[in-house]
């Protein structure tokens, strides 16, 4: 079988709005939203790798954590994409951000880390220990000790239940 040629190889125009601003991407039917966000937008905090869905693609879709590595970019036509770069305001990082950077550190699949842990929080930002277990076990990574990632994501859910 042949690759398709240039002329037979549909494009879509998408628009959605990433980090808090409206982009319009031209993407073929079958660009996962990975790789349209790492190289369509440049944001590469966005890992690749995660195509099992164990979580270093995680970006928040209208709020909610998703794999960006098992969906294809035109599911995200028309809504809301926030990445780790939209994260932070300016320099100043958010209580989770600097808990995982204190407790955890970085690595590659911090980012991902991150974002599913923002969504539950924003879901639930009182969730108890039996909870954020559960969210971790279902998160794979090579790169983090879960005790590490749970005791950050307690500290920044303690901090903002202080700050409220």
């Amino acid at each position: 079988m042949s690759a398709p040629t240039a002329a037979a190889t549909r494009q879509l125009r998408l628009t959605l709005t990433v980090n808090g601003e409206v982009r319009t991407l031209v993407v073929e039917p079958r660009t996962l939203l990975v790789d349209a966000l790492r190289e369509g937008l440049g944001l590469t905090g966005v890992k690749e790798g995660g195509m099992d869905g164990t979580g270093a693609c995680t970006v928040l879709l209208d709020g909610e954590p998703v794999h960006s590595s098992t969906m294809f970019a035109v599911q995200a036509h028309g809504r809301t994409v926030t990445t780790i770069e939209g994260l932070a305001d300016g320099d100043t990082l958010t209580a989770l951000q600097q808990a995982m950077l204190s407790a955890a550190g970085t690595g590659y699949s911090a980012p991902g880390m991150i974002m599913l842990a923002t969504g539950a929080l924003a879901r639930d930002p009182t969730m108890d220990n039996a909870a954020i277990e559960a969210l971790l076990a279902d998160n794979l990574s090579d790169s983090f000790d879960y005790d590490t990632v749970a005791t950050a994501i307690r500290a920044a859910r303690d901090a903002a239940a202080k700050a409220a």
